[in-house]
């Protein structure tokens, strides 16, 4: 990590922990759940020598970043607003700039394009596609017919309740079962039953993510809890509430869209089709790519560094 500079900007109300390098045009990377900033590292080396400045902020209620204290503050338009803070502090030059995500960090680079459409270059996005607002049906209300109570995503939604199961299996534990999920089919915590898996049972870590990598995760996630991460899954209905205005409304920036044939995402019930066969880019017109990485699992900025690396240069390099 020779060379990253760590700072702390105060924006939006909040302290909000970034890492940069590199001189250039910059590079907005927003992670994911479970990662932080530090997901991105590969990524910022790589870039920052090819002529980038290469910024990743840990979004709020992660890593060193403030964690507010209210669920409901951790909506897509607070997240957004950190972003734009940023973006008027770090790069008050730049009109526009480029954007990576992954999965959460995914969801928020499409809503910033939504919003703020005039701070965008390019986007690179990473697992997740985008997916237009259904005026209909309410996100979890879909997700509970689909999948049932016991999907991850549902057992994260009552405040306290999964955190009281994640402090009996350990912020270690925890962190591994999420960073080793490599099934393609959804993911499942029955209430006392964890992962799964018996809490004592070994668990090896990818080739990807050597011991101290996954214990720069620990470290920060002892320190700040899992609340302010699930309280962004605990937003999925108000965030549908509050972005009624943007019904029917198109990504109008250029995208590449990349994805692991065995991400989970890519495998969900209709996933597929949506993104191979034209759904996709009737929503996200100037969609440029689609890359489907053989193989790959859901992490794949770090499972697939080389490759990713490669890919966001090929194709912020055309503009």
């Amino acid at each position: 990590m020779e060379g990253i500079v760590h700072k702390t900007v105060n924006v939006n109300g909040i302290n909000i922990h970034i890492a940069e390098k590199g001189e250039g045009p910059l590079i907005f990377f927003i992670h994911g759940f479970p990662n932080l900033w530090y997901s991105w590292r590969n990524q910022i080396t790589y870039l920052a020598s090819h002529g980038y400045h290469c910024v990743a902020p840990d979004l709020r209620g992660f890593g060193d970043t403030d964690v507010p204290a209210i669920a409901i503050s951790y909506t897509t338009l607070h997240v957004v607003g950190d972003l734009i803070g940023l973006l008027d502090t770090i790069a008050s030059d730049e009109e526009k700039v480029f954007v990576v995500g992954h999965d959460w960090g995914a969801m928020i680079a499409w809503s910033l394009c939504l919003y703020r459409p005039d701070r965008v270059k390019a986007v690179v996005n990473l697992s997740v596609a985008f997916t237009p607002r259904n005026p209909k049906t309410k996100p979890l209300d879909v997700l509970r017919a689909v999948y049932g109570n016991d999907y991850y995503i549902c057992r994260f939604q009552e405040l306290g309740d999964i955190e009281s199961e994640f402090a009996q299996i350990g912020t270690e534990r925890v962190l591994k079962e999420f960073l080793t999920y490599t099934k393609p089919g959804p993911l499942y915590l029955p209430k006392g039953k964890a992962f799964g898996n018996p809490i004592d049972s070994p668990i090896t870590l990818p080739s990807w993510l050597s011991e101290e990598e996954f214990n720069y995760y620990v470290t920060k996630y002892t320190k700040t809890g899992f609340t302010g991460a699930l309280n962004y899954y605990r937003n999925l209905d108000l965030n549908w509430e509050l972005t009624a205005p943007w019904t029917g409304a198109e990504i109008k920036v250029p995208v590449k869209f990349i994805v692991g044939d065995l991400d989970l995402t890519y495998n969900a019930p209709g996933s597929k089709d949506y993104i191979n066969n034209g759904g996709f880019k009737r929503f996200v017109p100037l969609l440029e790519d689609v890359v489907v990485i053989d193989g790959a699992g859901h992490f794949l900025n770090e499972e697939r560094a080389d490759e990713i690396n490669q890919h966001i240069y090929a194709f912020f390099s055309k503009f």
